[in-house]
C-alpha cells in the first residue's frame, strides 16, 4: 500500500497546535524515492515554516524530491522569507498542497510562484482535514477577530448545575482531559464575571491531571466583567497565566486601579446596554492576535455571544444524569428565541463518546448563508 504522506504531515501539524499562533499549525515532509528524508512543522513565530525545517532535515536529498504540505506556501516576507524561495532553491520537483491559504498575502501567489518555475502542484490531498485544522486561522487571516469556539458541559436535562449551585462535577476524567487538551491549544480561555463569582476557576491548562504531557504554554485568561467585580483574591490573578479583564467605564476607577495592581491587564471597552461591548471586545482581541478563544461560560455571556452571532463553534459535553429542578441553571442565557422555527441550527455536526459522556461540536447557520449552508445537518459519528 502506498504511504500516505500527506496524512503524516497533518499530524506533525497537528503536534504543534497551540505554539504556532498567529500563524497556522503547518507540517511538511520531503519524499525521495518514496521514503520520507525530512519533516518539519511550523516553529513558534519568528522561527521557520513548515517547508523550511523539512528541507533543511532533507539537505540536498530534497534535489528533485517530492514536498508534501498541510498547506500553501507563503510567498512574501513576513517575519521569515517566503517559502516558495526555498522549495525553488533546495531544487524541489513536485509540491502536494492539502489545502490553499486564504491569506490575502498568499492566496494563490504560493502556487502560482512554484508553477511558474516548472514545478508540478498537486492540491487537494486531505484538503477538509487540513482546513478544520486551522479553521482559527482561516477566520482570524480573513476578518480580523479571533475563533470564537463555545464550550459547555450539561445533564441530559440540560442543566450546568444543580439549584444549589454545584458543578463539580458534570462530565467525567475524559471530557475534561479534553478541555485541557483544548485550553493547551488556543489562545485565550474568555468566562462571564459570574462565573469567577461562582466557582472561582483557574482557568489554565493541566492535561498532565489527566496523564497527558504538560502544556507547553498557558492561554490568555480573560474576565468580561462590566463593573469590575472580580475579587482581588480570585484564582485568575494568581500570575499563572496572563489575566485580560475586560471592562467599562462603569466600573470604579480605584477598583481598576486595583486589579491591574494584581496583574491583570485592563481593557476599558464601549459599553452596550450597560455591559462590555463584545463586538469592540473581538476586534480589539484581534488587533493583539489573539485568534482563537474558547469561551467557558457563564450563561450570560455565551447568550450575549449567541445573540450577537459571534459564536464560530459549539462544543457541548452531555452526561448521562439527570438534575431536575427548576432553579437548576442550563448552559445560553439571555432572551432565547420566541419561536422553535427560530432556533439556531447547527452544521456539519460530529458526535464523539469520551468516557461516559458524549461531545456533540458543530456550526452555527448563519443568518443569509448560501443554499450549500441552509440545508440539513450533516451527522458524523465517532466511537473511541
Amino acid at each position: 500500500m502506498q504511504p500516505d504522506f500527506m496524512a503524516e504531515a497533518l499530524d506533525l501539524a497537528r503536534r504543534v497546535l497551540g505554539t504556532t499562533s498567529p500563524n497556522p499549525a503547518v507540517g511538511a515532509v520531503v519524499v525521495r524515492d518514496g521514503r520520507v528524508v525530512g519533516r518539519g512543522a511550523t516553529q513558534p513565530p519568528g522561527g521557520p515554516h513548515a517547508e523550511r525545517v523539512a528541507l533543511t532535515e532533507a539537505g540536498e536529498l530534497a534535489r528533485g524530491a517530492t514536498l508534501y504540505v498541510t498547506l500553501e506556501p507563503c510567498s512574501h516576507h513576513g517575519r521569515t522569507p517566503p517559502c516558495t524561495e526555498a522549495i525553488i532553491a533546495a531544487g524541489i520537483a513536485e509540491v502536494h498542497i492539502a489545502t490553499p491559504d486564504p491569506n490575502p498575502l498568499v492566496n494563490g501567489q504560493g502556487i502560482r510562484a512554484l508553477t511558474d518555475r516548472g514545478i508540478r502542484v498537486v492540491i487537494g490531498e486531505h484538503q477538509a482535514e487540513a482546513g478544520r485544522l486551522n479553521e482559527w486561522f482561516f477566520k482570524y487571516i480573513t476578518t480580523g477577530r479571533p475563533f470564537v469556539l463555545a464550550k459547555y458541559a450539561m445533564t441530559l436535562d440540560g442543566k450546568i448545575a444543580t439549584r444549589t449551585g454545584d458543578s463539580r462535577w458534570v462530565t467525567g476524567p475524559a471530557a475534561r482531559a479534553y478541555v485541557h487538551r483544548l485550553r493547551a491549544q488556543v489562545d485565550a480561555v474568555m468566562v462571564g464575571v459570574g462565573t469567577v463569582l461562582a466557582d472561582d476557576p483557574a482557568l489554565t491548562a493541566r492535561p498532565g491531571e489527566f496523564g497527558g504531557l504538560p502544556a507547553s504554554r498557558q492561554p490568555r485568561r480573560i474576565i468580561v466583567d462590566s463593573s469590575a467585580r472580580t475579587p482581588l483574591n480570585a484564582r485568575i490573578l494568581d500570575g499563572s497565566a496572563p489575566t485580560l479583564i475586560a471592562t467599562t467605564a462603569l466600573a470604579d476607577p480605584e477598583r481598576l486601579a486595583a486589579l491591574r495592581a494584581r496583574g491583570a491587564d485592563v481593557l476599558v471597552l464601549p459599553a452596550a446596554d450597560g455591559r462590555v461591548d463584545l463586538e469592540a471586545l473581538m476586534e480589539e482581541l484581534g488587533r493583539r492576535q489573539v485568534a482563537w478563544v474558547m469561551v467557558e461560560g457563564g450563561g450570560r455571556l455565551l447568550g450575549s455571544l449567541f445573540e450577537r452571532d459571534l459564536i464560530d463553534k459549539v462544543l457541548a459535553f452531555i452526561a448521562p444524569k439527570l438534575i431536575g429542578g427548576d432553579g437548576a441553571r442550563g448552559p445560553v442565557g439571555g432572551a432565547g428565541r420566541s419561536r422553535m422555527a427560530e432556533a439556531l441550527r447547527l452544521k456539519d455536526v460530529e458526535i464523539e463518546r469520551l468516557g461516559e459522556d458524549l461531545l456533540v461540536s458543530g456550526y452555527p447557520v448563519r443568518e443569509g448563508a448560501g443554499p450549500g449552508e441552509s440545508g440539513g445537518s450533516t451527522y458524523v459519528h465517532r466511537h473511541r
